[in-house]
């Protein structure tokens, strides 16, 4: 009876050992992919707004009520004409005080000088009723210049492209009231980071994205870059030429993806197989690591110069758990 009890104790051991060390040794299940071949491209993306190349914007410098507007949005305008007209009686009234108070500095000016060639009135005399003229005009003329102000009028030819505000509201300073350019050609103005811009060049090749066309891929031409960068957003403003007829409008936002360089029918795998330029290779039912070197990386591939060939199974996404030479079975639907 003990020797049976010994032998069940023996087997059942043998068992758990055996249990064990197919746990520790059964193969680890993965997915795996081939390298494929395709164009690859560098790319430095941004992201920017449409705007026309010649435009203004028409803002007051003063702060005051709005008591006639154009109804011009979308004609064409001439230099100088009236846009919009604020409320002036105050600067008036402001100007004809200062009229009669120039008027009556004038004749107290003619007064002094005929007194003194007379000898009647000292020299400090007369010059205090030239000073108080010579101020009096200064400010006479300031306070006409400053009229001139609630005038609001174009700022060069061109087309309205939007105004705002209403008859009867307060325009505060700053506030813009109108924009005034040609709408064609048109730009998109767009911030690269200072870590990109070395490589973005003038006369380079950019696709566009925008919510308004969602199935297009649009074009643009780089067509100038600011030589001062932002220090704050560490960033600079790229401009980019579109086509006369690209059905991008003011205003819309796009992202660019400005094109660097392009390798034609570049070897490329998954970005999400490569840790750095360490993959995974599945040799028979092994796994064995590979050193690749890399070309072009973006965001959904990377381009293989050397290291791994077409036929090379690619275990994808890159298991960051799993040693060299450990033994792998791929995936039930997944066999290449």
């Amino acid at each position: 009876m003990r020797l049976v009890r010994w032998i069940v104790g023996i087997a059942i051991a043998l068992v758990l050992a055996g249990a064990i060390a197919w746990y520790l040794w059964r193969p680890s299940v993965v997915s795996v992919v081939v390298p494929s071949r395709g164009d690859a491209a560098e790319i430095v993306y941004a992201s920017g707004s449409v705007e026309p190349r010649i435009w203004a914007k028409v803002a007051p410098v003063v702060r005051e009520r709005i008591v006639e507007q154009c109804n011009c949005e979308g004609s064409r305008v001439a230099q100088g004409d009236v846009l919009a007209r604020l409320d002036d009686s105050e600067a008036k009234a402001a100007l004809s005080e200062l009229a009669a108070r120039r008027a009556l500095a004038e004749q107290e000016y003619q007064r002094s000088s005929v007194l003194a060639e007379r000898n009647a009135a000292s020299q400090q005399a007369l010059d205090r009723a030239r000073s108080e003229l010579s101020q009096t005009e200064a400010l006479y003329a300031a306070q006409k210049a400053r009229l001139e102000t609630y005038v609001l009028g174009a700022p060069s030819p061109g087309v309205v492209l939007r105004q705002d505000g209403e008859v009867g509201e307060v325009a505060e300073l700053g506030s813009v009231l109108f924009w005034v350019g040609e709408p064609r050609p048109l730009l998109v103005e767009a911030e690269v980071n200072e870590e990109d811009i070395p490589r973005v060049e003038v006369g380079q090749r950019a696709v566009l994205k925008a919510d308004a066309f969602p199935d297009r891929n649009l074009e643009a031409v780089v067509d100038s870059i600011t030589p001062k960068g932002d220090p704050v957003t560490k960033t600079y403003r790229v401009r980019f030429r579109l086509p006369d007829d690209t059905p991008l409008r003011i205003g819309m936002s796009t992202d660019v993806n400005i094109v660097i360089r392009v390798s034609r029918n570049a070897l490329q795998i998954p970005s999400t197989a490569a840790d750095g330029n360490k993959v995974f290779v599945v040799d028979g039912e092994t796994a064995r690591l590979r050193e690749i070197r890399t070309g072009i990386r973006g965001l959904n591939g990377i381009e293989v110069l050397s290291g791994i060939d077409e036929k090379s199974r690619i275990i994808s996404p890159y298991p960051a758990d799993l040693a060299d030479g450990a033994r792998v079975t791929i995936a039930a639907g997944n066999k290449e």
